[in-house]
């Protein structure tokens, strides 16, 4: 690895909406030196013109043919495993979107390189960096246990966002698996319990969409948990969404509730068609909390400003410099890894669920 001084080559692979962003975060970086932009239909894309100025490549082979210190992965899920154990297998640390793998088996393969090549492997979790949810799930925890968790993200999608979403559907079948790692992993942080139990469902809404490969566009999980608490999540994506309460991320406990207050009058949706779901900046904007605590019988509120809370490319930026640190630290991220493979397990459990039409009780 080079001195502490010396940037960090970097191939970034995958240049969609996350993909772009994380590139931007790279170039503001001096810690990181881009060396080659991975992907295939790039010069269809509508990047920012300074990363026009990086080598572009088609392939991850030619990518990795670079030794490049970090490998930047942001391609489908059913990609994730294969080319993060080739990247560490060839001596790069490597940075990985969410969902880690899609199945079980190959996040498990992946964290174990990982571990054996003693290189480092940070996985997209963003909401992990942004103060405002740390703030939320700190606040969360002084309510409880046992704990109830309600959340959601719906996306009214349409034209090239949908297209992407059904692409992303290919390769796993349920928003719930792409997007619920986070919430799960939230939950988790917040209850601190064994989870037991999931449960799975799931609603085809586009004739788009195979009928005979399991894809739906519209699911919700479930989850019990051992110390009492109760979790459910729900991820939708199409034209067809409602704009209506898409956004809720709300818990409860014995002594209070804590939720997440979106301002409508900072929203665009009477302004765009598509609709403020839609938006990246709204999956993490939070605005304001809400906490609600119980006194002597009675619930007093109060609200918690986020104003000047970081934007979506601030919060990319934020996981890329932590990725950094992991590497020129020497950081042990054993926790880190085993978090990302826990949520996975119960989001890939619930997909099961939804086609198995039962409940599935987790070891």
């Amino acid at each position: 690895m080079p001195p502490g001084d010396t940037p960090l080559t970097l191939v970034v692979v995958g240049v969609g909406q996350m993909g772009h962003s994380h590139a931007l975060a790279y170039h503001h970086n001096p810690g990181f030196r881009i060396v080659a932009l991975v992907d295939r239909r790039l010069s269809e894309k509508k990047i920012p013109d300074v990363l026009r100025q990086y080598p572009a490549l088609a392939s991850f082979d030619e990518g990795l043919a670079l030794a490049p210190d970090v490998v930047s992965i942001n391609t489908h899920t059913a990609t994730h495993a294969d080319y993060a154990v080739a990247a560490m297998e060839a001596g790069a640390h490597v940075f990985i979107e969410k969902p880690l793998a899609a199945t079980v088996a190959d996040a498990e393969r992946v964290v174990s390189t990982a571990t054996r090549t003693n290189r480092k492997l940070v996985v997209g979790y963003i909401l992990r960096h942004h103060p405002s949810w740390v703030e939320f799930i700190h606040q969360a925890r002084q309510l409880g246990p046992p704990f109830v968790m309600r959340m959601n993200l719906n996306q009214r999608s349409s034209g090239d966002a949908w297209a992407i979403h059904r692409r992303i559907l290919e390769g796993v079948r349920n928003p719930v698996i792409d997007c619920g790692v986070h919430y799960v992993d939230v939950m988790l942080q917040i209850t601190d319990s064994k989870p037991v139990q999931v449960r799975g469902m799931g609603v085809r809404l586009s004739d788009e969409l195979p009928a005979d490969q399991g894809q739906v566009n519209y699911g919700h999980l479930q989850i019990l948990f051992a110390d009492g608490s109760v979790g459910w999540y729900e991820a939708g994506w199409g034209p067809m969404m409602s704009e209506t309460a898409y956004f809720v991320k709300d818990i409860m406990g014995p002594r209070g509730s804590v939720s997440i207050v979106m301002d409508e009058s900072e929203t665009k949706a009477d302004k765009d068609a598509t609709g403020s779901s839609a938006d990246v900046n709204s999956h993490t904007k939070t605005s304001s909390l809400r906490v609600s605590t119980v006194v002597d019988g009675r619930a007093q509120d109060r609200m918690l400003s986020m104003q000047g809370e970081p934007d979506h490319y601030a919060l990319c930026a934020r996981e890329q410099q932590f990725l950094l640190d992991a590497i020129r630290e020497g950081r042990d991220l054993s926790k880190h890894m085993e978090d990302a493979v826990r949520s996975l397990v119960i989001v890939l459990a619930a997909d099961r669920s939804m086609h198995e039409n039962r409940a599935i009780d987790l070891g």
